[in-house]
């Protein structure tokens, strides 16, 4: 049994409550729980660092660091997930077999995991153990020892396991070649390099310790938990934050998102994908540049009923039986100051053919106006519950909430978008279709190149 000497100062705090108290005086599921109900944000700035809390009621808590890391604002290919897998690994103070052991002796779970804007190191725990893991995720940032061996013997190695990975499958590989095709640079980035990505060029110990150095700083991160009281998290940030670095090594340079549009296509034995994407809205959290009429679009078009037995009311899922044997999702990606709406395929290359030009037809009939009150009202209502349940999914609106306070915006307030997009008209958004076809399309095509259809065979300009 592992001893007490091993363990931390807060966590023998927290072991001591959880094993001395008496079973009668212990808190049971149904006792009362501090929190409340509201899914809304507080925010603060402690020392310099962005906090934001959702005190809602329970007996556990999730808290994680959002940095401003995401695979955007790497110098080089790899160095983001290079950055999320020395997540909790051996620091200055601990061994990683330590916070292993101690983190589980709480109970808690320990993850990380990253987006194209942000890196996310994230603990989940009980409420009374905020201490703990609030000294931890800032030892983590600041005092990880970026060490060789470690990085030969293991992060490299699942690297090359997540290049595999991502080889193999074509949904990916269209979604990122989309994004790619979009934005090129940036936002082009896919969230994990290619096969080929000549990483031994760009990657090891010293280049991710360098990349820490200037994603791990104050301007650069925000403390986000949900099951915690801001006055508690505050405190305890104020304590363990300190030796947070108050600017940059260097600046995470990343130049304001461009739209390019166009076309790619991949050979692929593995399966087929298609992708046809357009411009779209930045995030709620952006502030002034969020456009509720991309989600009422995304819903409308759909692809996937929300209804068992019934086809459901979108245009795409009520074409679904013109093209059998595929199916079609639509899925609008927000970030802080541009969004893809995209509309992808998966199935046989002929049936992927037929799906695309249906969808490509249902725009068509929104720009026209040919929708009914019916299906417009029903969209409405699909795109504001997305939001809702999203916002008050608990990983979702942590990650929004932290991505939206590093790039300056605004934590991700739930009853706001609500409104927002009750505010949308059939006007507006017969307007939305109509401009992006007129524009440039983004077309992405994986597999069986002799079948799947070209932009210009769809009637889409590039």
């Amino acid at each position: 049994m592992i001893s007490r000497s091993a363990i931390g100062g807060n966590a023998q705090l927290a072991l001591r409550r959880q094993c001395c108290v008496k079973p009668a005086n212990r808190r049971g599921l149904a006792a009362a729980v501090s929190g409340s109900t509201s899914f809304s944000y507080d925010t603060a700035d402690v020392g310099g660092v962005k906090v934001a809390s959702r005190d809602v009621t329970g007996p556990t808590t999730k808290l994680a660091v959002v940095a401003k890391a995401g695979t955007r604002y790497q110098s080089a290919p790899g160095l983001t997930t290079g950055l999320e897998q020395f997540a909790f690994k051996n620091t200055n103070k601990r061994s990683a077999l330590r916070i292993t052991r101690e983190s589980e002796l709480l109970g808690g779970q320990l993850t990380s995991y990253h987006t194209r804007e942000a890196l996310v190191i994230e603990a989940k725990f009980l409420r009374e153990d905020l201490p703990y893991f609030t000294e931890l995720l800032g030892e983590v940032i600041t005092q990880t020892k970026y060490t060789a061996h470690e990085y030969h013997e293991e992060v490299e190695h699942v690297i090359k396991l997540n290049q595999k990975k991502l080889l193999g499958n074509v949904s990916e590989l269209a979604i990122n070649s989309a994004h790619g095709v979009a934005f090129h640079r940036g936002l082009g980035t896919p969230l994990y390099p290619s096969s080929s990505t000549p990483l031994s060029k760009y990657l090891n110990e010293s280049s991710i310790a360098q990349f820490a150095s200037s994603a791990y700083a104050k301007p650069n991160i925000a403390v986000v938990a949900n099951g915690a009281s801001q006055t508690e998290l505050a405190k305890w940030v104020g304590e363990f934050f300190t030796e947070v670095p108050s600017s940059s090594a260097s600046t995470l340079s990343s130049e304001a998102t461009k739209y390019f549009g166009g076309e790619e296509r991949i050979a692929h034995d593995g399966g087929n994908s298609l992708v046809i994407a357009f411009p779209g809205s930045s995030s709620f959290t952006a502030g002034s540049s969020y456009k509720p009429e991309i989600a009422v679009l995304a819903a409308l078009l759909g692809g996937k009923s929300s209804i068992k037995w019934s086809p459901g009311f979108s245009l795409l899922s009520k074409a679904a039986s013109t093209f059998p044997g595929a199916s079609a999702a639509t899925t609008h990606f927000a970030y802080s100051d541009a969004g893809l709406l995209s509309i992808q395929f998966s199935g046989s290359a002929s049936a992927i053919r037929n799906a695309s030009s249906e969808a490509v037809k249902a725009l068509k009939s929104i720009s026209d106006g040919s929708i009914s009150k019916e299906d417009f009202t029903k969209a409405v209502a699909s795109a504001k519950y997305n939001a809702l349940e999203e916002g008050q999914n608990i990983e979702a609106g942590l990650v929004a909430t932290g991505a939206g306070l590093v790039h300056g915006g605004k934590a991700f307030q739930i009853d706001q978008i609500g409104k927002s997009i009750e505010g949308v008209s059939a006007d507006k958004l017969k307007s939305v279709p109509k401009a992006l076809l007129e524009g440039k399309a983004t077309i992405s095509a994986v597999g069986d190149l002799y079948v799947l259809p070209y932009a210009e065979e769809l009637g889409l300009k590039i």
